[in-house]
């Protein structure tokens, strides 16, 4: 435990000022005061750049593959973007070695906690062994086993608390508080929506013919990411995004333009959150061209789809855009799009189930 004197993070400071005004709001003493607080600043596209720069150092381009039997399903150009190729099976790794690269020396020191339904957990596990720094990671007592022992195989430390995501968050930051680590927001985090911004780089430099892209929308980084760097590098690429309906905060926080909260019992772990992440949404809110919302029965059609037409493994949150581009079909019809597949990290009983 660190003393009384010893330094906090930014962040952290930033959190505990937060979370103390939280608390009083309820009397109306703190609302003015909060409305006026700083915001974080989005990241820009020249940090996309630099994120680049660090990623590639320890992982080579993700392929962009097109598949036919997807073009004739859609009838339209589709190409995937394989992060379920990344070593830990999902894009968040990008964020998670971009922002542990920045760590201050007192920070690594200190050590990282974060709380995850499992990929967001294995990036900043993966990325801190790198790096040398102890990560505790706080997932939901139900967590994916794969992801679990994924995360632990990575040297870090996994509290089980709670029964979905937002309870492993509000533990994770009191944990934060009480040892002194610098806590990771898994979606209000500049550094995060920089690294995983250079999918959509990759894929518009490969292919410059691109007109849409398709991003799953859990807590909003990879969405927010995409549309930065799509607007920079050709502003008439659609960014759309798409998520569970079994849990749509995101989304209707998006759709109204102010914080909703919503239920989240949906399959999709990479989709599963009750409260939005304000930094993503207020990206989104500028950038994102629209929002489409899938449910459960179809993110199952769309893994199974992959396994028999691109021969990959796809998890529920990692389907979610080729869900989506069925959803959309009259509207891609001659179109060049592109699909992020997210991630693939499925138990084999969860698969089996998917493919019933």
């Amino acid at each position: 435990m660190p003393s009384p004197l010893s330094p906090l993070s930014p962040y952290l400071l930033f959190l505990h000022v937060l979370n103390d005004l939280r608390a009083l709001s309820a009397t109306g003493f703190a609302s003015g005061i909060m409305a006026r607080m700083p915001e974080l600043k989005a990241p820009k596209y020249s940090d996309i750049q630099k994120a680049r720069r660090i990623i590639r150092r320890f992982l080579p381009r993700t392929p962009l593959h097109n598949y036919p039997m997807l073009d004739e399903l859609l009838g339209a150009r589709v190409w995937v973007k394989h992060e379920n190729y990344q070593p830990i099976g999902a894009f968040k790794i990008r964020g998670g070695l971009n922002l542990i690269s920045h760590l201050s020396e007192q920070e690594k020191d200190a050590g990282v906690a974060t709380a995850s339904t499992g990929n967001h957990g294995q990036s900043i596990a993966c990325a801190a062994r790198m790096f040398g720094v102890q990560a505790t990671i706080v997932v939901p007592q139900k967590a994916n086993p794969v992801k679990v022992e994924a995360i632990r195989s990575y040297g870090a430390e996994v509290v089980m608390h709670g029964g979905d995501f937002d309870d492993a968050k509000a533990r994770c930051e009191e944990l934060a508080r009480e040892t002194g680590k610098r806590y990771i927001s898994s979606g209000d985090e500049p550094l995060l929506i920089a690294g995983v911004g250079t999918i959509t780089m990759e894929i518009i430099e490969e292919q410059p013919d691109i007109q849409m892209i398709i991003v799953p929308v859990g807590g909003g980084s990879g969405a927010s990411g995409a549309c930065i760097a799509a607007k920079s590098m050709n502003p008439a690429v659609q960014i759309v995004g798409v998520q569970s309906a079994q849990a749509p905060a995101a989304y209707l926080t998006w759709k109204d333009r102010e914080r909703r909260e919503a239920p989240m019992e949906t399959i999709a772990e990479g989709l599963a959150t009750r409260a939005p992440f304000m930094l993503p949404q207020r990206i989104l809110w500028e950038h994102l061209t629209d929002f489409i919302l899938v449910d459960d029965a179809d993110l199952k059609k769309a893994v199974k789809l992959y396994l028999e037409r691109a021969k990959t493994l796809a998890e529920p949150a990692g389907a979610a855009p080729l869900a989506a581009a069925l959803k959309m079909k009259d509207q891609i019809q001659g179109k060049q799009i592109a699909l992020i597949l997210s991630g693939g990290n499925v138990t084999p009983q969860q698969l089996i189930s998917y493919l019933k």
